[in-house]
Parts: structure tokens; sequence; C-alpha cells
């Protein structure tokens, strides 16, 4: 079975076409390094919820759009010596991008599918 990063973040309307350029940037690395999937979704139907919701989790504000992606490799190993790559790749250096969202308030985690279809 496969193994799944999966995250969730706000950005700034004004700063989506940032946040883009460097989502595709950024795929590229992983993708490179041995991903087989990374995937980046603008959030388009995700109401604010009573209780929880997307939005509610990263606190996004009107002015923010969640965003969802994901990253799957072919198993958790894998998981980990790519993502070793990709942080430690000169492209991906915190000083080459002006952050365009907040990162505190992105929830990430890895997952160990349990069905596959």
């Amino acid at each position: 079975m496969s193994y799944v990063d999966g995250y969730i973040l706000a950005v700034p309307k004004e700063k989506i076409e940032a946040y883009k350029a460097m989502a595709r940037a950024a795929g590229d690395v992983w993708k490179e390094f041995g991903a087989l999937a990374y995937v980046e979704c603008i959030g388009d139907d995700v109401p604010y919820g009573e209780l929880t919701s997307f939005p509610r989790a990263v606190q996004a504000t009107d002015d923010e759009i969640v965003v969802f992606s994901w990253i799957v490799y072919n198993s958790r190993e894998e998981r980990d010596e790519i993502n070793k790559k990709v942080m430690t790749d000169p492209r991906m250096a915190p000083d080459k991008w002006d952050m365009p969202f907040d990162g505190k308030r992105m929830i990430y985690g890895g997952f160990r599918p349990f069905v596959e279809l």
C-alpha cells in the first residue's frame, strides 16, 4: 500500500497566484525525488461549519481561500527518504520563498491508507 501526506492551509486571496507558483515548483521537486502524485486543490465547496469545518480548522478569514493538498508515495519509508531530499534541496530553501500563507495555521500529517481502489 502507498503512503500519503495531507495538508490543509489558508491562503490570502491576493496571494493565491504566488501560492500556485510555489506549489508548482514544490510539486516538481517532490515528483523529481520520487513522489507518485502531488495534488493541490483550492476550496470550492467548503462551508464554514458550526462546530468543525476546513475553514475553522485553519482559522481562515473571509479574505482567505482554503487549500487542501496531498502527496502520494510508494511507502512510508520512501516518503521519509524523499522528504529528507526535498527539505535539503536548495530550491526549497525557506529564504527562496516569500511564504504566501501562515504556516502556523497549516495542518499536516502522514496517513497510511487502509482502502485503495
